[in-house]
């Protein structure tokens, strides 16, 4: 399997890029981060980390209620140039040198440098540590790293990767006794092509990368494979405050070039890589994304928005549960995932995915159950009151409190129960059909038909309206960038990622993604005054982890920028 593979380790850039064009291009950012690094640190770096971004092809807003999706990685990524630190390290030197020092720097100005130590936990929290608690996130290890969650900074990443590192290979008994057992000090610097904010999962490229550094620079890959990484980054992600539940750090760390992958999440966490036909359609095709350039505040808007969709589909769950006779006990939350097995009374160890197929398409006709009468309240109104859903619950109002609301904060008059469980399952038979479409792809010889990018485009279209009308986790700019990218000549547009904003990601020919730029550029206002560089980084085309983009970890040779981008 797919994770239980080690992390690639490279000596070349040929070996990381086999894509020729692709490594040339490569071997001059390379090249500038290990210069660059040398002239900060003075000496030259021993590694370099690199994990990619990723865009979810389809399947959104469903990993938290336990259906699959289907990522991909990006070619857009995180690079870290990083070493031990040096005595003839230039300034800083003195910092860095003290037990698994940190000095951080980026390669963009925006980010100011950055200098921290872990320390040994060697008697209980201080006062202020106390005070800081409801805002800090610390270790439950030896070692003591403070993030503060209420503001979140760059090296609030950094530090996140570094905390598994230090739980898991740094013991408090070791460290207190063997200075062997300690964290050696260490140089950084960072560069990144992923935008951040724009739904292509930066933030886990950067605690995936992070991770790595940590782990190579201190000689702990030997034994780490590809779903070990991922558990030890989502575990880290969650000292930032992002509850994950694995999907982008497994694109970011398993991915394979034009390959996606279908991740499950019941009953466990679980990857299968997906050729894509893409390389091989007539005409050949990429995904475009493209960044509406609406920054959605996840945290002042969570209770209307992200959060509120997780209550609303829990609670479904359990409501519809009631209406299929389905016994609950008082505090059990199950997700629509575990109400269809139990429906089917299919076994906990799950349904492969035809089952799950036929499965939901049984059950399809159940969520209709959740449509509450129209008489009493406002025309076209599909949601209930807070009142009506503690009722339809079977729960007393504390208990109801207790279960769905005593952990989260949420805002609205009407919840939409069906319209959620309706996007939910119908999404999540799109993922799979959509990997359908690619397995059959797979299996037939020779150059595949266009028929083959019409139907994956029109599963992302369907994926996209529900996203849009049934989710509601959309906005007017996105839907405007999902209209341009058809009419632009897209085989399939939808919006990716968390929503209210961010990106969309678009099928199109790769013949014609300069003239598809083009049109979508001219007819989206907010890009009509940007050029070059600040086009690029609004809209691009990728291929999944083309020339190897999906390979994590590079081990750098110090010469080895000597023959490229010379």
């Amino acid at each position: 399997m797919a994770a239980q593979l080690p992390i690639p380790v490279f000596t070349s850039l040929d070996q990381a890029f086999p894509d020729l064009q692709t490594a040339a291009v490569q071997g001059v950012r390379y090249k500038e981060v290990v210069e660059e690094y040398e002239k900060r640190f003075g000496h030259k770096p021993t590694y370099i980390a690199r994990a990619p971004g990723r865009v979810n092809l389809i399947g959104e807003h469903i990993d938290y209620v336990l259906f699959g999706a289907f990522p991909a990685a990006i070619e857009r990524d995180i690079l870290i140039a990083c070493g031990p630190s040096l005595p003839s390290s230039t300034s800083g030197a003195a910092e860095t040198l003290t037990v698994g020092g940190v000095r951080a720097e980026n390669l963009n100005p925006k980010y100011a440098p950055q200098t921290f130590a872990p320390m040994l936990k060697t008697a209980g929290p201080s006062a202020q540590e106390e005070a800081d608690a409801a805002s800090t996130v610390h270790a439950e290890s030896a070692w003591h790293l403070d993030i503060n969650t209420r503001e979140l900074r760059w090296e609030s990443y950094i530090k996140a990767g570094y905390y598994g590192v230090l739980s898991r290979f740094f013991p408090a008994a070791l460290a207190e006794t063997d200075k062997q057992a300690h964290p050696v000090p260490v140089d950084l610097l960072f560069t990144g092509s992923v935008p951040s904010g724009s739904g292509l999962s930066s933030s886990a490229a950067m605690v995936v990368a992070s991770t790595l550094a940590f782990l190579t620079v201190n000689n702990k890959l030997d034994g780490v494979t590809k779903g070990s990484l991922v558990e030890m980054a989502m575990e880290n992600e969650k000292r930032v405050g992002v509850n994950s539940g694995g999907l982008d750090q497994a694109a970011s760390v398993i991915c394979t070039p034009h390959s996606a992958l279908y991740v499950t999440f019941y009953p466990k966490l679980d990857a299968e890589l997906i050729p894509l036909p893409t390389p091989r359609t007539s005409p050949r095709a990429v995904f475009v994304c493209a960044n509406s350039l609406v920054v959605s505040d996840k945290v002042v808007s969570a209770k209307w928005h992200y959060n509120l969709r997780v209550v609303e589909t829990l609670v479904g769950a359990r409501v519809l549960a009631n209406k299929l006779g389905i016994t609950l006990g008082p505090n059990e939350r199950p997700t629509f995932r575990v109400i269809l097995s139990r429906w089917l009374g299919a076994p906990e160890s799950g349904l492969d995915a035809d089952g799950l197929k036929v499965g939901i398409e049984r059950f399809l006709p159940e969520v209709e159950k959740l449509r509450p009468p129209r008489e009493g309240r406002p025309a076209g109104e599909e949601g209930v009151t807070l009142d009506e859903m503690v009722e339809l619950s079977g729960l007393s109002k504390e208990q109801f409190h207790k279960v769905y609301l005593s952990w989260v904060e949420v805002e609205t008059e009407y919840f939409q129960l069906y319209k959620r469980a309706r996007h939910v399952f119908t999404e999540a038979l799109r993922v799979i059909e959509f990997r359908e479409v690619c397995l059959r792809a797979n299996a037939a010889s020779g150059e595949l038909p266009e028929d083959t990018l019409v139907k994956l485009g029109e599963l992302m279209d369907q994926s996209h309206e529900s996203c849009s009308t049934l989710c509601e986790s959309s906005c007017p700019e996105v839907d405007a960038l999902c209209r341009l990218a058809k009419s632009a000549g897209a085989f399939g547009s939808r919006i990716t990622g968390a929503g209210w904003g961010g990106c969309t990601v678009s099928l199109v020919a790769e013949d014609k993604v300069g003239e598809f730029i083009q049109k979508v550029k001219e007819g989206y206002e907010p890009y009509r005054a940007l050029e070059g560089e600040k086009l690029r980084e609004a809209i691009f085309a990728t291929k999944p982890s083309a020339g190897a983009f999906g390979e994590l970890f590079v081990a750098l040779l110090l010469d080895m920028c000597s023959c490229w981008g010379q």
